[in-house]
């Protein structure tokens, strides 16, 4: 508990670093959050989430988004469990995708998907989340189905 403390100031001081500018009206279609992810029992990173709960907003994701900062994503979130699958038509930037359980553990990933595509991208189990980030990001930080996400306002 004392480390995610520690994590939790830190994380802090970088999400008022001015870091979560994003292209695109985002931030009047999405409401925001702030998620945690432990990568593993020594690192936990914060990042700023937009929060795609409705099936509009899930519908539209990061459609026409041209960049996106490093510690800043979308969460799609699902009532019910489900074998989720997503796309990347109209979305400009490759993405790394986890699939996330109800409990916050990581199903799986998809890493590095392809831009404007139609090629869907699965969950290899019902999942209840969808958590998009930069492609690249999880390979860099070591997040993985061994992680987990903490969710500060969204269980």
């Amino acid at each position: 508990m004392k480390v995610l403390r520690i994590f939790m100031i830190i994380g802090v001081g970088f999400l008022l670093s001015g870091q979560s500018s994003v292209d695109g009206d985002l931030d009047s279609v999405f409401g925001k959050d702030t998620l945690i992810i432990s990568a593993d029992e020594h690192a936990c990173y914060f990042f700023d989430i937009y929060v795609a709960s409705s099936r509009e907003q899930q519908m539209r994701g990061l459609m026409h988004v041209r960049s996106l900062p490093e510690f800043t994503g979308m969460i799609f979130v699902y009532r019910q469990p489900g074998l989720r699958s997503m796309w990347m038509k109209n979305t400009y930037i490759p993405l790394d995708m986890l699939f996330i359980r109800g409990d916050g553990t990581v199903s799986s990933v998809a890493k590095d998907t392809v831009p404007l595509t139609l090629d869907s991208v699965s969950a290899v189990e019902a999942v209840n989340f969808v958590l998009e980030l930069n492609a690249g990001v999880t390979e860099k930080l070591g997040i993985g189905t061994e992680s987990r996400i903490v969710f500060t306002n969204l269980e």
